[in-house]
């Protein structure tokens, strides 16, 4: 138990699959999971564990933004031993390539973010995801034919930008998309030796200013959700 989790140390798998809304880990543990059982409810964080294919999941809820997913993922790393955390989130795209509900596998984050100097003076700006949690979701993707872009990604603390240059986060670090977790995710991965992963879907376009509505993005991203949890069996 933590200052955030409620939850008892065996109350938790070694994976967790971590959506940012605490509704669609409601809806991904009640839709996938057995014998699930809701293990924390501190600020409506929603955490349930349970078992997809006779394999321990916890789907936890990261909330929104950098410091959010920052202390529930070190929490989970740090006191209850979670190996591997599998981040299924949105992301808006900025490319012409990448299209709603595409699918996006993380191969680094880029941030202009304080996280990581702050957290324990790391002066990187891009961190990579784990290589073999990677591999485990590429894997299943061919398995399932499944198409996934894999490459870097923009993430920032600031939704609202008053003048968002992507233009240039596309030149100069080669991102595709944008989100506002996975680097600090990346991070504590890192710094605590666990492993880290983040698949995303594309829920607007700032190339077209097509977007999706706030039922879709509870409980329509079956792909994502589906290819993070088989992928969870090959670990």
């Amino acid at each position: 138990m933590t200052a955030h989790i409620e939850a008892k140390k065996d109350e938790i798998a070694e994976i967790v699959i971590m959506p940012g809304d605490p509704l669609r880990a409601k809806f991904i543990a009640e839709t996938y999971l057995k014998d699930v059982k809701l293990v924390n409810q501190i600020r409506n964080m929603y955490a349930y564990t349970g078992y997809y294919h006779d394999k321990k999941l916890t789907i936890m809820a990261s909330g929104m933004g950098m410091p959010s997913i920052g202390i529930y993922s070190y929490e989970l790393y740090k006191f209850y031993d979670v190996k591997t955390i599998i981040r299924v989130g949105t992301a808006g795209s900025y490319s012409k390539d990448l299209n709603l509900y595409d699918l996006v596998l993380v191969n680094a984050s880029y941030s202009d973010s304080s996280y990581a100097k702050v957290q324990n003076k790391n002066e990187e700006d891009t961190i990579k995801a784990s290589f073999s949690t990677n591999l485990y979701i590429t894997q299943t993707a061919e398995e399932k034919n499944f198409h996934v872009s894999i490459g870097n990604v923009y993430s920032t603390d600031v939704f609202y930008k008053e003048n968002d240059n992507f233009k240039r986060i596309i030149q100069e670090k080669g991102c595709g998309a944008c989100e506002m977790e996975s680097f600090a995710l990346f991070h504590n991965a890192k710094t605590l030796g666990k492993n880290a992963a983040c698949l995303l879907t594309i829920s607007d376009s700032l190339v077209t200013g097509e977007e999706t509505t706030p039922e879709e993005r509870q409980t329509a991203f079956i792909q994502m959700i589906e290819l993070a949890l088989d992928s969870s069996l090959k670990m």
